[in-house]
């Protein structure tokens, strides 16, 4: 019996399915029972909670989600090997665990919810992560269909998400985050708890969606932020020229000087580009 439940362990379910990880996947095993609850509880209130989970692998953060109380969890699973353990969790929580066999990067949960919200839960597979997280940021309309994500990354990845200007870590990443949601490290996971044992420490995040971010088109945005910080050590006023207009022109509507960098720039400046961005291209189509 595990700490949370009446299933065995998860070292026991992982041998009796052959479920070795497999790099292909990104997969690294979470196995302490404790920490996966400490994850789940980052997501609360569970209660009446529906919850998207990707890559569930054996199913420890699963059955801590509805251990804790989740009403429903969707879990999004591609590797086959990993279903039997996971319909063994169903029978044990009948009628609140749906599990889809499909590619994360391809599935879309909207038809699964009846325009009810979701909180997204999950020990992300290393290798589809940051794309996975730009995904949800970028879906249209918003506010979106989730109210809340915890998501465990590789700690430099968690730590470009949550940065702000003048950080190290800040870039097109942190601007796109931070524009749409409230981000924070809640803590890390070191390598010693996974099976394989990863080379870096791990981070868990919460992003919460802003339910007003400041106006403006989110596909500028994502031009400026990339022009930016393609060329990160350039000032603005040679960085921006690859979008084909006046750099000087981007930099005033931010009121910022065109020879300051990227790094500088709050997401307030990237912002007020994107909007001249568009301003301007929509006046050449008149």
């Amino acid at each position: 019996m595990s700490a949370i439940d009446d299933l065995p362990p998860l070292r026991e379910v992982i041998r009796e399915h052959s479920l070795s990880a497999r790099k292909s996947l990104g997969q690294n095993f979470l196995l302490d029972l404790n920490l996966t609850a400490r994850i789940a509880r980052a997501a609360d209130p569970l209660q009446d909670a529906t919850v998207i989970e990707v890559g569930p692998g054996p199913g420890g953060l699963t059955r801590a989600l509805l251990a804790l109380g989740a009403r429903r969890v969707i879990a999004v699973e591609r590797d086959e090997r990993a279903l039997a353990p996971l319909e063994a969790i169903a029978r044990r929580y009948p009628g609140r665990l749906d599990i889809v066999c499909a590619d994360a990067q391809r599935f879309d949960p909207r038809p699964m919810l009846a325009g009810e919200r979701a909180k997204i839960v999950a020990n992300l597979p290393y290798n589809i992560a940051t794309q996975l997280l730009i995904d949800w940021l970028t879906v249209e309309p918003w506010p979106p269909w989730y109210d809340m994500m915890v998501l465990m990354f590789q700690r430099e990845v968690a730590e470009r998400i949550v940065a702000h200007e003048n950080e190290e870590a800040y870039g097109r990443l942190g601007v796109l985050a931070n524009w749409r949601t409230e981000t924070k490290i809640l803590f890390d996971i070191s390598p010693s708890a996974f099976v394989p044992q990863p080379k870096v420490t791990s981070s868990v995040v919460r992003l919460v969606p802003r339910q007003r971010p400041e106006a403006c088109d989110r596909r500028a945005l994502e031009q400026v932020a990339a022009a930016a910080f393609g060329q990160r050590r350039k000032m603005l006023r040679q960085s921006l020229k690859s979008l084909g207009l006046d750099p000087a022109r981007l930099a005033a509507a931010a009121q910022v000087d065109p020879t300051r960098r990227a790094e500088t720039i709050p997401i307030s400046g990237f912002v007020a580009m994107a909007r001249e961005l568009a301003d301007i291209r929509a006046a050449k189509q008149d």
